[in-house]
């Protein structure tokens, strides 16, 4: 069965979301969002939304699929899961922040 490794900088990403969304919404918005993204994790495992790959003047292999205001970064990892890389808003600088992506996160 394949699953996901949720990597370093995608996890900081994750508890930054939900306490910005708790603090400007409250607790039950912020558990309905991440559980959405979770949910949206395991849709990109069983490949139920399209794998678009990230362009290539970005130099990384890697994918991405937008969850709401977000963009959620993959890579397939040598044991066939998949490595959730970044969680990016929207309103980000996506060129930046995947320059800031690191390839020994496995």
């Amino acid at each position: 069965m394949k699953s996901y490794f949720i990597q370093a900088s995608a996890n900081a990403a994750i508890d930054d979301l939900y306490a910005y969304t708790f603090e400007r919404w409250g607790e039950d918005q912020a558990e309905k969002y991440l559980s959405g993204l979770f949910a949206r994790f395991e849709a990109i495992v069983s490949r139920e939304v399209p794998w678009r790959p990230v362009p290539p003047e970005f130099e990384i292999e890697a994918w991405v699929s937008r969850y709401e205001h977000h963009y959620v970064y993959w890579k397939q990892l040598d044991d066939g899961r998949v490595g959730i890389m970044a969680i990016l808003h929207e309103r980000m600088h996506q060129a930046d922040r995947l320059g800031e992506l690191g390839e020994g996160e496995d």
